[in-house]
């Protein structure tokens, strides 16, 4: 059974740091992109930051230069460094990963997980 734990969310003032990490656990094949999506009260989800299984990044503009996404591919881990955080960052964040396994119809294919999020309060 393939699962996303998410950690380190919690309350944090403004300009403050914090450092979310999700493991992805039950799969023997390493992810293929992984994401972090936030979602804030009364608004929809967005994608925060991906990375692929190689390393190549992206970026949603409000978190460019704030934000950095890595990831452990030898424990399929991938993590969410926020630094210089501000009110707006306030939401709750989820883990997203795509992940390989083989189908007895389709043969190698993958889908999507989410993790339970966790959340994070920026305080003014």
């Amino acid at each position: 059974q393939v699962q996303l734990v998410e950690s380190g969310g919690g309350l944090v003032q403004t300009g403050g740091s914090l450092r979310l990490s999700c493991a992805a656990s039950g799969s023997t094949f390493r992810p293929n992109t992984m994401c972090w999506y936030r979602q804030a009260p009364g608004k929809q989800r967005e994608l925060v930051a991906s990375i692929s299984s190689g390393g190549s990044t992206n970026y949603a503009d409000s978190v460019k230069g704030r934000f950095t996404i890595s990831r452990d591919n030898a424990k399929n881990i991938v993590y969410l460094q926020m630094n210089s955080l501000k009110p707006e960052d306030t939401a709750v964040y989820y883990c997203n990963a795509d992940i390989p396994y083989d189908s007895p119809w389709l043969g190698r294919t993958s889908r999507e997980f989410w993790g339970q999020g966790t959340q994070v309060i920026v305080s003014a």
